[in-house]
């Protein structure tokens, strides 16, 4: 099932460069042809996240940061940068 975790969980992979844009969009434009969104009070917000990710490789829909902030706040998934090695 296409849910607000898997949107996030992929969203998140590719915010921390284990997925590339190009992955993104492809599994993106996938998630039409497999179907399964829910639940259902969710598909609107889900199915706008997905065309505007399925888009994101085009000049008018840049996956900027505040873009990728503004979708995880709406799944639910809110978002905090943290370095990966802290300075002391």
């Amino acid at each position: 099932m296409i849910n607000r975790d898997l949107v996030s969980d992929k969203l998140l992979a590719y915010l921390n460069q284990k997925m590339t844009l190009a992955e993104l969009v492809d599994w993106a434009a996938d998630c039409f042809a497999i179907g399964g969104f829910g639940p259902e009070e969710d598909i609107p917000l889900l199915r706008d996240v997905l065309m505007y990710l399925a888009a994101a490789d085009t000049s008018a829909f840049p996956l900027t940061w505040e873009v990728c902030i503004d979708f995880m706040q709406q799944l639910g998934t809110p978002v905090k940068v943290v370095p990966v090695n802290p300075r002391s």
